[in-house]
């Protein structure tokens, strides 16, 4: 009965603190934390971005250039559409029938009266045909190839009488005025029509049988072009031939004036392509639109119908009458869902964030990058998948492929799963093209556990190509249900033979190859901004020619041959337990330069035998060993080493105690009382942090025991062995891994690791036997 008693006592108590302290109180706790509420402001601050991003207000628009729906597109609502190709040959049709307009000038009619008065004049000055000019006998037909053809069906004169007759006209200049006057009489009514000689723009007139005449008075009049060319007015049915008979003064030389006419040919119409090409464009815009109605439930797509440009213009067409229908409240109902699907999905990176990358989680500044890189990819991915890019997949595969090399595989991971999630959705993609995306991004995670060299990254853009084509064809054949027509392939097409199918697979095999070698030769820029560093980078400063490690080798050799030692050891260690051994080995070069400034302070640089600590008070002497962790870091940061780098400086020792002085300081104050407050054991620690990562634990353990094994008198296994022991469980006690996640299986793992290399280091020799001398 005590029993149960005792328990329900202790149950009403633990009930008691619920009520008091329970998950309303921690809440308040959280919110209280600025911490806390920054990162909550950048995780709401991510996802409204994302929402404006995946534009969430609308509806996403499904359909692609090239695809082949099984089940085909129907109507969703009644609507009326302009038949592109009826309306497109109809406005072909009425500006082929606009006539070519020309422009009227009459000058040139008006100065003809003016140049056959100087023609005829030239007649007086040559006494016989002969001596005319060249140009006057051709032009009145007066020329060596014999008589004037027959005008008119008419006989032509002589050529002798001809030229006699008119320079008898050109004598007398009475007779001159009055040919004169009655020839511009005779040709105003061509004035007011105009000549053309359609020799001269067969290109432009084409078949044309009219033209549109413009007047300088600015009337349009559409004429026949028989009324403006001059064989045909001179014709027997042509408007000049019959007006001879109205001046008696020109039939004596008729036929030579008509040849005159017909040699000058005084063009008044001149072709206008802007008036021409105006007047068209306005028929054209003015022509009947065709249009075609299409009923709730027609197909717009038949099943396994490929949708060219016409079928993707049409179902565009659809959906913009779609979109332009939804009201403002469905918008606002819409953009509140998608910010709450949004949220979901940032509070499961964040959760995996808080749990398994504290130190990017910690970091506001890191953290606000990653989350900027994210709404990037989001906001290019969904702007390139639509055609004709069709693209979604590269800054997909470029984010991706950044955290894998900055952050981890798992956090890579984790991405392209939320990044293809969200583009997918979002763009109206099926699940096969969200299979096909995180398919090929898994390939890149898992194929980037490190870059050792740059061309890793083009080949794992390769293989993500290659990913990409096999999966982009095998989801095609299990959505098809087939690779040949009939059967159970529902569509009906042979895929093999489907060039829209091979064309896009091809395409996103070469987007995930540009991927690759946009991020290769990103990579300096990428490590500058995301102050990662990857395996290219700690080869070259691993490399003993380092000025950092030239200047210590100088001043302090004996820290140098003991980094290179802990770097040996340390590197095989992180390898066990699967850990990065070369950022172990390059963080274990420089962990110690802090040591080069006050090099004969620390043991393992004394050659003289003297120890400078003999004359120092031990806190004194604490402070200088301490303050070589802040020398290295100052150190390290003017000579630009990456922040993992400065970390090993910063955290080897943690916050561990500087066991001898403290020791020392307490013997000191035991004997005398006034020094008491000298031996404050937190005065004896290293400021710390502690080890944030497996890796930076590794190095702090390798370098206390690779220390410690120096003063083992005799380093047998045994006591290596223990020696390891126990330095790496004073570590664990003293909450020295608390914040780098390292697993107590993974400790006992480099305590065998450094164990076996120790072991190696000091292992016995056989002594071999002295000469004997003769």
């Amino acid at each position: 009965m005590s029993m149960l008693g005792n328990r329900r006592a202790r149950g009403g108590r633990g009930t008691a603190l619920r009520l008091a302290g329970g998950p309303s109180a921690d809440l308040r706790s959280l919110l209280a934390d600025r911490s806390v509420l920054s990162r909550l402001a950048l995780g709401l601050l991510t996802v409204s971005a994302l929402t404006v991003c995946v534009q969430s207000w609308k509806h996403s628009f499904p359909f692609r250039l090239n695809q082949r729906p099984a089940d085909g597109v129907a109507a969703v609502i009644e609507f009326k559409r302009v038949n592109p190709d009826q309306t497109s040959r109809a406005r072909d049709r009425a500006a082929q029938q606009v006539l070519p307009v020309f422009r009227h000038d009459a000058r040139p009619l008006k100065s003809a009266p003016q140049e056959l008065r100087t023609a005829l004049v030239s007649f007086l000055t040559a006494s016989s045909v002969s001596n005319l000019p060249v140009d006057t006998r051709r032009a009145f037909g007066l020329a060596a190839e014999g008589n004037l053809p027959p005008a008119g069906g008419l006989p032509a004169g002589d050529r002798t009488e001809s030229f006699e007759k008119l320079k008898q006209i050109a004598a007398d200049e009475n007779q001159l005025r009055d040919l004169i006057d009655d020839f511009t009489r005779f040709i105003q009514p061509v004035e007011k029509t105009g000549l053309i000689v359609r020799e001269h723009f067969a290109a432009e007139l084409g078949n044309a049988t009219q033209i549109t005449v413009a007047g300088a008075d600015g009337q349009v009049r559409t004429t026949s072009l028989a009324e403006v060319q001059l064989p045909a007015l001179l014709a027997p049915t042509g408007i000049l031939h019959g007006r001879w008979a109205l001046f008696p003064t020109l039939l004596p030389v008729r036929y030579e004036l008509e040849h005159w006419l017909k040699v000058q040919s005084p063009e008044t119409l001149a072709y206008d392509p802007q008036a021409t090409q105006a007047a068209r464009q306005q028929a054209a815009s003015e022509a009947k639109e065709f249009e075609d109605e299409y009923s709730g439930g027609n197909l717009l797509v038949k099943p396994g119908e490929l949708i060219d440009d016409r079928k993707l213009e049409l179902l565009q067409y659809e959906y913009n009458l779609l979109d332009a229908q939804v009201g403002t409240g469905e918008r606002a109902v819409r953009v509140a869902i998608v910010f709450m699907l949004l949220l979901i999905v940032a509070a499961l990176i964040g959760y995996y964030l808080a749990r398994n990358e504290q130190a990017l989680f910690g970091d506001i500044g890191r953290l606000s990058l990653y989350l900027g890189m994210l709404v990037l990819a989001v906001a290019l991915g969904c702007g390139l998948s639509y055609d004709p890019w069709r693209a979604e997949v590269g800054p997909i595969l470029v984010c991706v492929m950044v955290c894998a090399v900055v952050y981890s595989q798992m956090l890579a991971t984790l991405t392209a799963f939320a990044l293809c999630l969200i583009v997918a959705v979002t763009t109206g993609a099926e699940l096969g093209r969200f299979t096909v995306l995180m398919s090929v991004c898994a390939t890149a995670a898992i194929l980037l556990p490190s870059v050792p060299s740059r061309s890793t990254l083009v080949v794992v853009g390769f293989w993500s190509g290659i990913a990409y084509f096999l999966m982009h064809w095998g989801t095609a054949v299990v959505e098809q249900q087939g690779i040949t027509p009939g059967g159970d392939n529902p569509l009906g097409v042979a895929m093999w033979r489907d060039t829209a199918h091979w064309i896009e697979s091809l395409r996103g095999a070469g987007w995930c190859l540009a991927a690759g070698f946009l991020v290769s030769g990103s990579l300096p820029f990428i490590e500058a901004t995301f102050g990662a560093v990857t395996d290219i980078s700690l080869l070259e400063l691993g490399d003993v020619s380092h000025p950092l490690l030239q200047e210590l080798v100088r001043r302090a050799p004996g820290t140098y041959n003991h980094s290179i030692t802990v770097a040996s050891i340390g590197e095989t260690a992180a390898d066990a337990i699967g850990a990065n051994g070369l950022l172990v080995r390059v963080g274990a070069y420089f962990h110690d330069i802090g040591k080069m400034l006050k090099p004969h302070y620390f043991v393992e640089n004394m050659t003289d035998g003297e120890n400078r600590h003999d004359h120092l008070a031990p806190a004194m002497s604490t402070l200088i060993i301490i303050g070589h962790v802040k020398d290295g870091v100052d150190l390290a940061r003017e000579h630009s080493l990456p922040r993992p780098v400065i970390d090993f400086v910063e955290q080897h020792h943690g916050t561990t105690l500087v066991e001898y002085f403290y020791h020392e300081a307490a013997r000191l104050a035991e004997e005398d009382p006034d020094h008491r407050t000298d031996a404050e054991e937190s005065n004896f620690r290293y400021p710390g942090p502690k080890p944030q990562t497996r890796e930076t634990a590794v190095l702090m353990i390798a370098d206390a025991v690779e220390g410690a094994s120096r003063a083992l008198s005799e380093p047998t296994p045994s006591r290596i062995e223990r020696l390891v022991h126990d330095i790496a469980l004073r570590r664990l006690l003293d909450g020295q891994f608390d914040e780098c996640g390292l697993t107590l299986t993974e400790l006992s793992r480099i305590e065998d690791s450094l164990t076996k290399s120790l072991t190696a280091m000091y292992h016995g020799r056989v002594k071999y036997p002295e000469p004997r001398t003769a």
